[in-house]
């Protein structure tokens, strides 16, 4: 059975957790209001696309690629992105949830968080240079081992970050949220 190609589809309110989809490759395709909650995407390349208002919850993504592709207002909860192709892997995230999700030992060079729900997800030798977390709340997010090289946290909230672990030159953090890099330490700051 060959791999299908489809290009330019927008998807609604489809079902995936009931009838699969497709083995193939999704280009400038729109997903929105579909569930995908414990699917198998396994294998499936998507390109340039978008997920709008969609649950992944669980999902399998054993060698799923995800190039160039955006997740709005997305359940993403339990995902192992660890597990995903990571040749051209390209991911953004707004006004989504990500909780309970690993992205250790990916190259997330500019990825791009804003408003989302990240917690207790792994980010364990991840490279997050020049990543972006606007607006986002990283409760018991664990950062071992990563690069975070001109990342931008100056609105990121409830992260602990231990800066003897994790690579941090040039990042930037407000006033307000650099006690976050100092929870290692058991002080109190008033």
């Amino acid at each position: 059975m060959s791999n299908i190609f489809v290009e330019g589809k927008n998807y609604k309110g489809e079902n995936y957790a009931e009838q699969k989809l497709e083995k193939g490759e999704y280009e400038n395709c729109i997903f929105t209001n579909c569930l995908f909650s414990k699917a198998d995407l396994s294998e499936i390349i998507f390109s340039e696309c978008e997920f709008d208002n969609c649950d992944l919850s669980l999902a399998k993504l054993t060698g799923t690629a995800f190039r160039d592709v955006n997740f709005i207002n997305c359940k993403l909860l339990g995902l192992h992105f660890d597990a995903c192709n990571n040749f051209l892997l390209e991911l953004n995230f707004k006004n989504s949830a990500l909780n309970f999700s690993s992205f250790s030992n990916l190259k997330l060079k500019n990825i791009r968080f804003e408003d989302c729900k990240i917690i207790e997800v792994e980010f364990i030798e991840t490279d997050l240079t020049n990543a972006v977390f606007k607006n986002c709340d990283l409760s018991r997010a664990v950062f071992e081992g990563a690069i975070l090289e001109n990342s931008d946290w100056r609105t990121a909230f409830n992260f602990s970050i231990n800066p003897e672990n994790n690579r941090i030159k040039k990042a930037k953090f407000s006033a307000q949220n650099v006690v976050g890099l100092l929870d290692k330490y058991n002080i109190t700051i008033e």
